[in-house]
């Protein structure tokens, strides 16, 4: 009888490995040995890291600790939620709009297929804005929304971005200003008429609201320096400049009109929504948080901020809004409505 036994400090012997795992280990290894680095330190590194856990990747914990409300109303911390989301879905359509404008050699496929995830994005965004609407009891807002003076969502330098990479800046000039003005136009003589900077204006003395002053405090260099980097790279620009006749241009120019009403109409109508169910009073109009003229500001037919104007027929433009005015408020076109 064998009475040998074995020792349980002996290593089992080592697992067979594969030739799929060893084909990767030697790309692994030519891919450091390009780099001038040792592949055993990276394998190293592998063995003893942690496996990655989900609520680390996406750093849950840092995500759901950032609503800091002011007040102790409960519905303060929607409010807040709703506008991160706001931004994040911002961020996702920068990345989809950035791709496009620093592309050496763009395609209308790559194009097209970006612009379609802008405008799912879109979509989604304004959908949600369900949330806003009827989301919150209005008293509550009424009376949290007093402590976040003078903040407002006009303060969103994401938007503007989206807006400088989607069109020429003259597009996003003032409407009584942009006679002024052509696509030969300085950057800087159209950036003093943006269009947003009328909407943060005092009525009654014409100064600058402080909503507007902080905002441009912090934000009107980088936005500048932007706008001129994107003369040549916003979406119109490369629509007309490098993309050329296509067999996909009913494609790209269906896309390009939907990301055009999407921002131009959609989204901003969305907020005269919620601005109507929250701040429509009777006898009195309440003023937005910033001070901002939202019943001036928000309405497409006062604004007149088309991307793509050649895009769209001379009844189309004259109608500018009016549709969704009449599909989502209620009003008739004969009610006398300012929307």
């Amino acid at each position: 009888m064998d009475t040998q036994q074995t020792d349980a400090t002996t290593p089992e012997a080592s697992p067979e490995l594969s030739p799929e795992v060893i084909i990767r280990i030697q790309k692994l290894a030519e891919k450091y040995e390009a780099m001038g680095q040792d592949i055993v330190s990276y394998l190293d590194g592998l063995l003893y890291a942690n496996y990655l856990t989900y609520w680390d990747y996406i750093h849950l914990d840092t995500l759901l600790s950032l609503q800091n409300p002011r007040t102790d109303f409960p519905d303060e911390k929607i409010f807040i939620l709703y506008h991160q989301i706001t931004e994040l879905y911002f961020k996702l359509i920068l990345e989809e709009l950035e791709q496009i404008a620093w592309r050496k050699d763009i395609s209308p496929e790559f194009m097209l297929t970006k612009l379609q995830r802008v405008n799912r994005y879109f979509v989604h965004l304004i959908s949600s804005f369900d949330v806003m609407v009827d989301g919150m009891e209005q008293e509550q807002f009424l009376k949290f929304r007093m402590s976040l003076l003078p903040a407002s969502g006009f303060q969103s330098a994401q938007f503007r971005m989206i807006e400088i990479y989607g069109t020429d800046f003259i597009h996003l000039v003032d409407k009584d200003h942009r006679h002024l003005f052509d696509e030969h136009s300085r950057i800087e003589e159209l950036f003093a008429y943006g269009y947003w900077k009328k909407g943060a204006i005092e009525l009654s003395s014409g100064k600058k609201t402080l909503t507007l002053k902080q905002f441009e405090r912090k934000y009107a260099e980088s936005l500048l320096k932007l706008a001129k980097r994107c003369r040549t790279r916003n979406l119109l620009y490369i629509y007309q400049n490098r993309i050329g006749k296509t067999p996909l241009d009913e494609k790209l120019i269906a896309e390009l009109r939907k990301f055009d009403a999407l921002v131009n109409v959609d989204w901003r109508l969305a907020h005269y929504k919620s601005a109507v169910r929250y701040l429509q009073r009777k006898p009195e109009v309440i003023s937005a948080t910033g001070g901002t003229n939202w019943q001036k500001f928000l309405p497409p037919r006062f604004q007149q901020q088309i991307f793509y104007p050649d895009l769209w027929s001379e009844e189309e433009k004259k109608e500018w809004g009016k549709k969704w005015v009449f599909e989502n408020l209620g009003f008739r076109k004969n009610s006398g409505s300012n929307a």
